[in-house]
């Protein structure tokens, strides 16, 4: 309802507002209500992580159903801590990678290390760090959450984003170097919207998976050191030391609720925006829809309110910061000497300083193991590559068709995305309850029994790079393979599985090295005072941890690094190169 002035000026005055339409209208007081609501919650959330450390103590984690949702939030304010950083590294690494040869041969290999590291591994070097940090306050130990969730998270969109900038359409950058864009330009204008799409799904699968290690990064044990933040991950960790089942069950709904609210708010909008950046020469058919995404284009003064930072934005994505491309191509030649003399010098340098880590490594260790503790940890890496490769092949025979199936229909896709955010959220740990009991009551084998639970967290790589891959799927390629009338085998072999190759190859790797760090907490399971081990490097990492025997956690991170680059450079490294060259959408 608007009330208009007595005087003639006055009425003017609205009437010149109402027709630049800036006037607010319903959409904008909803929009306000909810920028309002999450300021309020994040600043309450960042008062509270700033508390002192001494409270932990004092007010122990209670399993009060009245606190869940401090305690969600708390662990919400986390995990989009660790994903605004995951992003951050995902656009500076990533893209360093992609663009600078020299860059790349560090990036990746030690891209292919950091996700073979488990979390376990992380917080045994950092949480001492952090906390160093800001002594006598409970920002140490937040910030040392925060890293770990983040270890979880960025390298899988690093990964994502490497890929799609290496797979970016060669007519479109021809095109881009025929209007003479910058590399800045050629940026924003053409590889940061090709990747979007996928980055947005595996950003999704990145929220999701670092639910699958918040009770390690919130109820921290290392060593003599223990610290249980304010959380889910924590009250999950005391419900199943205490076999509460009814407190499980609350944190299960309380990740539900998180989760679905999260996927309404943040991610449906995002993927409705990011659908305009889709690869095609025809309109899409149908369309992700979002009410939020909706409301947001339907505000008045909202808009109006943002519109400088837009026009901001729209400038500095137009700034020549790098030379263009006929002027870039002179500078290369006449660098060339000076590049081929770096690189004379840098390859010498790598290898210098690998072998260099290498011999203090193995001095370190000397000094407390023996070769008898080697022998275990390989053997033990044997036990879990297995395990591996089988539980990663089984997950693509389920997965591939199912992702294909939804990724190719918007309708069920939107319908989908929060069950499957749901899911691939779901922390194991939950079920660790159920295959304690079922495995000591069967008197099945540890060995064989708990190896379903380390894929439990990581197949939902491959479902959603699928996703990505097929929502991408170009709509004229789809439309002439119907006119061709390809059918059936001949349909998946010749149009949608080289369509979605590149992605599956992304989320193979990394559901390959997620499994690897979620045998640390799948290989040993308990409930109460009932553990279970099962023969493997995770097991070994997970003992040596909770013992804190340093020699040996380094001695299991390493064995597990080498065993995952290995296979990765064996494996998935080659599949890279062959997506890149043979299956790009040119």
């Amino acid at each position: 309802m608007v009330f208009l002035a007595n005087d003639r000026r006055g009425r003017s005055a609205v009437a010149a507002l109402a027709g630049a339409r800036i006037l607010p209208n319903g959409y904008d007081i909803a929009g306000f209500a909810f920028i309002a609501a999450a300021a309020y919650l994040a600043l309450h959330g960042i008062a509270e992580m700033r508390a002192p450390l001494a409270g932990l103590s004092t007010a122990p984690l209670s399993l009060d159903p009245a606190l869940l949702p401090e305690y969600a939030l708390r662990t919400t304010l986390r995990m989009m801590a660790a994903i605004v950083a995951s992003l951050v590294f995902t656009f500076l690494v990533a893209t360093l990678a992609a663009k600078s040869r020299r860059a790349e041969k560090i990036i990746i290999p030690a891209l292919d290390i950091l996700q073979s590291v488990p979390v376990l591994g992380f917080l045994t070097f950092t949480v001492t760090f952090f906390m160093g940090l800001f002594p006598g306050s409970q920002l140490g130990a937040e910030c040392a959450s925060i890293f770990a969730i983040f270890t979880s998270q960025a390298w899988n969109m690093a990964f994502s984003f490497y890929q799609s900038l290496r797979t970016v359409p060669r007519d479109l950058d021809e095109v881009s170097r025929g209007f003479r864009l910058s590399s800045w330009q050629r940026f924003w204008r053409l590889e940061a919207p090709f990747a979007a799409p996928g980055l947005v799904w595996n950003t999704m699968m990145s929220m999701s998976g670092g639910w699958f290690f918040v009770v390690a990064s919130e109820a921290i044990t290392v060593g003599n050191t223990t610290v249980q933040l304010p959380g889910l991950g924590s009250w999950l960790a005391v419900a199943i030391d205490k076999q509460d089942f009814a407190a499980v069950s609350w944190a299960v709904l309380a990740m539900a609720v998180v989760i679905l609210l999260y996927d309404q708010l943040l991610f449906r909008p995002i993927v409705a925006w990011a659908d305009k950046f889709r690869f095609e020469q025809t309109a899409g058919q149908q369309k992700p829809r979002s009410w939020v995404y909706s409301l947001i284009r339907h505000t008045r003064l909202l808009k109006y309110l943002t519109a400088p930072l837009a026009a901001a934005w729209g400038r500095l994505i137009l700034v020549r910061l790098l030379p263009t491309s006929q002027g870039a191509a002179k500078e290369r030649a006449r660098r060339r000497g000076v590049n081929w003399a770096v690189d004379v010098a840098w390859y010498p340098l790598i290898v210098a300083v690998g072998a260099w880590s290498v011999w203090h490594t193995v001095s370190y260790l000397g000094q407390t193991l023996s070769w008898g503790d080697v022998w275990i940890a390989f053997a033990g890496g044997f036990a879990t590559l297995v395990r591996v490769v089988v539980l990663i092949a089984v997950a693509s025979v389920i997965w591939v068709p199912i992702g294909v199936w939804i990724g190719l229909r918007p309708a069920v896709a939107e319908r989908v995305q929060p069950l499957a955010q749901f899911l691939a959220a779901f922390p194991a740990n939950v079920l660790f309850p159920v295959a304690v009991v079922a495995i000591v009551a069967t008197g099945a084998s540890p060995n064989i029994w708990l190896s379903p639970l380390m894929v439990l967290g990581t197949q939902w790589y491959i479902l959603f790079n699928v996703i990505a891959g097929a929502s991408a799927f170009p709509t004229d390629l789809r439309e002439a393979s119907s006119v061709y009338r390809l059918r059936s085998w001949t349909w998946w072999r010749r149009v949608i599985l080289p369509g979605i190759f590149p992605y599956y190859i992304t989320g193979a790797l990394t559901a390959s090295g997620g499994s690897w760090n979620a045998s640390i907490v799948a290989e040993l399971a308990s409930w109460g005072n009932t553990k279970l081990e099962a023969f493997g490097l995770g097991s070994y990492i997970a003992k040596a941890t909770e013992a804190g025997d340093f020699p040996r956690v380094i001695l299991g991170i390493v064995v597990m690094s080498l065993f995952v680059t290995l296979f990765n450079r064996t494996l998935w490294r080659p599949l890279y190169v062959f997506a890149e060259r043979r299956m790009r959408l040119d």
